[in-house]
């Protein structure tokens, strides 16, 4: 099925709700390394541009501070680290903590690969709040063995693709929605089969294709500000495929839009959050 607005019709986001920020969802947001800071700003920033309400970002301890002074809107937790830069082991029952407050979460951007992934990824499948994977984490995700109250989302590109199917990437190039559905029923999640056309496939098998977007956003940090735009509906209340669809229709029209201002290339990742709230339904 094509994925575009009037598909998303038969999938509609939560209505915007008057209140406090308690009203629009907290999200939990896991991101970051000492090589990678800025993902976890960009993640964050993206969530709240999707209309999440409550902000809090655990990252390593050693960039805590900085990702705090860059996103004043945020609480920001810093976690002990291992000598890599990334989260180490024993920061992952904080990580279960801070999880069992939140709505929704989104964990893995520029996140450091390292003995800590795993645990951390099974920790937060093993609670109850909606959740998107992304990066790091899906080279150490484990097939799910149990049923979630809500399917996680995975939002891997083919490297990361080929790593949750014990493949190589040619074979995901040569057939990316089957492997999306191979996926998808092996973690019991909606998957998001990434490239220049789009894939969103569910464990029952159906697919929505998107082939909209700009060329400007191939480019370092897009796929941290999807992730959040995910997370951001995630915690809005959404359902895990309908935050998926929408999410990857507004990351690609606000590319469109940005793309009228600035040129087809040249645009920087933190510039495409900015365009999502005039593309939100109202």
């Amino acid at each position: 099925m094509n994925l575009d607005r009037t598909a998303l019709d038969a999938h509609p986001l939560p209505p915007v709700v008057d209140g406090d920020k308690e009203t629009k969802g907290r999200i939990l947001v896991i991101a970051g390394s000492r090589d990678v800071p800025g993902a976890a700003v960009l993640t964050a920033t993206a969530a709240m541009r999707a209309g999440a309400g409550k902000l809090k970002i655990a990252t390593v301890e050693s960039v805590a501070a900085n990702v705090g002074v860059v996103m004043p809107e945020a609480m920001v937790v810093g976690l002990a680290e291992d000598e890599d830069g990334g989260f180490a082991r024993t920061a992952v029952n904080s990580l279960a903590e801070q999880a069992t407050e939140a709505d929704a979460i989104v964990a893995g951007p520029g996140m450091a690969e390292g003995d800590a992934c795993a645990k951390i990824a099974k920790a937060l499948l093993a609670g109850d709040a909606r959740i998107a994977l992304d990066a790091a984490l899906l080279h150490a995700l484990e097939p799910m063995k149990h049923e979630r109250s809500t399917l996680p989302v995975l939002l891997p590109h083919a490297g990361e693709l080929a790593s949750l199917l014990d493949c190589d990437e040619d074979a995901i190039e040569s057939d990316p929605v089957g492997c999306g559905r191979r996926a998808a029923k092996r973690y019991r999640s909606v998957v998001l089969v990434k490239g220049v056309t789009s894939q969103v496939v569910c464990p029952e098998g159906g697919v929505w294709t998107y082939d909209g977007g700009a060329p400007g956003l191939g480019v370092s940090g897009s796929g941290d500000v999807l992730a959040g735009i995910v997370g951001g509906l995630l915690a809005r209340g959404a359902e895990p495929l309908n935050a998926l669809l929408w999410a990857v229709w507004l990351h690609g029209e606000a590319g469109v839009a940005l793309a009228k201002k600035v040129g087809p290339i040249g645009f920087l990742a933190r510039e495409i959050a900015d365009e999502i709230p005039a593309l939100l339904p109202r």
